[in-house]
C-alpha cells in the first residue's frame, strides 16, 4: 500500500503542475459593454507601523495619519478599518498563509489551509476570463492564494513573464506545444481516474480521507482542462506596452513592487483577469532606499528603537507611495464613463497589526474604489475584533457572487 501511495502522491504532483500552468495557455476574450466589478488583493506581510497608519479619529473628516498623507490626493476614494483580524491566528509569521482564507491555526501540528478568497471567488465567477485569478509576488513563488483542499497555488515574480503570457502571441509551434500539454494532462487524469477504485478498495479510512481529497483536486483540474482548450484559438489582447525589464536585484524592493503595481491597469483593462492577489514578501534583505541600513524584517521588530522605526517608516513611506501611483494609475484610465479605479474594488493591508510582536489582531486595512461612497475611518472594537472575513463576504458580493458566509465570517460588514 505504500509503494503505491508514493507513485500516486507523484502522479499528482505532474497533474498539478499542468494545472498551474494552466492560466498562462489561455486566450483573450472581449471585454463587456459594461464592465465588470473586479477585486485586487495587496498584502504587506509585516504590516505598517499603526501609529503611522492610523488617523487618530475615526469618520470621514480624519486628519491623515503621516501615511495616510501619503494617499491624500485619493481621500475621498477609500475607507480605512481598524479592529478588524481573523480569528485564531498566530504562529509568527504563519498567518501570512492564511490572510486571504482566514483558516485557523497556522502554525499548529496538523495545520491544514483552506480556500483563500480570490481562488473562491475564482471559482465562482468561473472561466469567462484569460486568467480565473492572478497571483503576484514581490519575490518567489510563495504566495497566499490556496485552493480548496489547501494547496498553494504559486505566484508569478517575474513581470517580463507575467506580460508574455497575457499579450505576447505564440506562435503556431509553441501554441500545438502547448495544446499537446493539455492532450497530456487529460491522459494522466485519466490514469488516476482508473486508479481509484483500486486505491479506496485497499485503504485505510485516513487514507480514504486523503484520496477523497485528492480526487476532488482532480476532478476541479479535469474542469480547468476543459474550460481552458476554448481559449487556446483566441487571439491575446494587444496593449500599448512594451515587455517590462525584471529588476534582479531583490533588494530592490520597491522597484519590484513598481512593476507588479503598472501591470494592474493593463491586467484589468483587457479584462484578462478579474481577480488579482499581490504579496509584498518579507525576505528582502536591506531594500534599496535611502536612509535604510538595516534589514526589513529585523527593522519591523523593532522594539520601539527610534532609529529603526525611522528607517522602517522609510520603508513603508516607499510603499505606500508606490500603492498611491497605482491609485492615480487606476482613477486616470477612462473606462465606460467612469475610471478602472471605479470598477475595481483594491484591498491593501496586513496579515500582521503590530508586526514588532507578531501579532495578527487589527490588522491595517484600506479598501479603495469599487464606486463605492467611502467612509474615511471605520473603527471597530480593537480588543474584540470584527472578523476581516466580513469584509470579504461584501467585497465578494460587490463583485456580483451570491454569497453570505466566508470562512470565519459572522455577517456581512457594514461600509457606511
Amino acid at each position: 500500500m505504500q509503494q503505491r501511495h508514493t507513485l500516486n502522491r507523484r502522479t499528482l504532483l505532474k497533474a498539478s503542475g499542468i494545472s498551474l500552468a494552466l492560466p498562462m495557455l489561455e486566450a483573450f476574450g472581449k471585454i463587456a459593454e459594461t464592465p465588470p466589478k473586479r477585486a485586487l488583493f495587496i498584502c504587506n506581510t509585516l504590516g505598517f507601523y499603526p501609529p503611522a497608519f492610523y488617523p487618530k479619529a475615526a469618520g470621514i473628516d480624519y486628519a491623515p495619519s503621516e501615511y495616510l498623507s501619503l494617499l491624500d490626493q485619493h481621500k475621498n476614494d477609500f475607507t480605512v478599518f481598524s479592529g478588524l483580524s481573523h480569528p485564531d491566528q498566530g504562529g509568527e509569521h504563519a498567518c501570512e498563509r492564511t490572510w486571504l482564507s482566514a483558516a485557523r491555526n497556522p502554525g499548529r501540528d496538523g495545520f491544514k489551509n483552506s480556500i483563500s478568497v480570490d481562488q473562491f471567488a475564482a471559482e465562482k465567477l468561473g472561466n469567462v476570463t484569460r486568467f480565473p485569478t492572478l497571483s503576484l509576488s514581490s519575490d518567489g513563488a510563495r504566495s497566499q492564494s490556496y485552493t480548496s483542499n489547501g494547496v498553494m497555488i504559486p505566484a508569478m515574480a517575474r513581470p517580463s513573464q507575467v506580460f508574455a503570457k497575457l499579450f505576447l502571441q505564440g506562435n503556431a509551434k509553441e501554441i500545438a506545444k502547448e495544446k499537446q500539454k493539455l492532450s497530456d494532462g487529460h491522459s494522466i487524469l485519466d490514469a488516476l481516474t482508473d486508479q481509484r477504485r483500486r486505491l479506496i478498495g485497499s485503504a485505510s479510512p485516513r487514507d480514504k480521507e486523503q484520496l477523497d481529497a485528492y480526487f476532488e483536486a482532480v476532478r476541479q483540474t479535469e474542469r480547468n482542462l476543459a474550460e481552458a482548450e476554448v481559449w487556446f484559438d483566441r487571439p491575446k489582447p494587444t496593449v500599448d506596452a512594451s515587455t517590462p525589464k525584471d529588476i534582479p536585484d531583490k533588494a530592490d524592493l520597491v522597484g519590484r513592487v513598481e512593476l507588479l503595481f503598472q501591470l494592474v491597469p493593463l491586467i484589468l483593462q483587457t479584462d484578462s483577469t478579474r481577480v488579482i492577489s499581490i504579496v509584498i514578501q518579507n525576505n528582502h534583505g536591506v531594500p534599496l532606499i535611502d536612509g535604510v541600513e538595516t534589514e526589513h524584517h529585523n527593522l519591523s521588530h523593532h522594539g520601539r528603537d527610534p532609529e529603526k522605526i525611522t528607517q522602517l517608516k522609510k520603508i513603508e513611506r516607499a510603499i505606500l507611495t508606490s500603492f498611491g501611483s497605482l491609485l492615480t494609475d487606476l482613477k486616470s484610465t477612462n473606462e465606460a464613463g467612469g475610471s478602472l479605479l471605479d470598477h475595481s474594488l483594491t484591498l491593501l493591508g496586513s496579515n500582521l497589526g503590530n508586526a514588532a510582536a507578531h501579532d495578527p489582531r487589527n490588522n491595517p486595512i484600506l479598501l479603495a474604489g469599487g464606486g463605492l461612497t467611502h467612509q474615511g475611518l471605520l473603527a471597530h472594537d480593537p480588543t474584540d475584533n470584527t472578523p476581516l472575513s466580513n469584509l470579504f463576504v461584501r467585497l465578494l458580493q460587490e463583485v456580483g457572487i451570491e454569497a453570505d458566509q466566508f470562512a470565519s465570517s459572522s455577517g456581512v460588514l457594514d461600509l457606511n
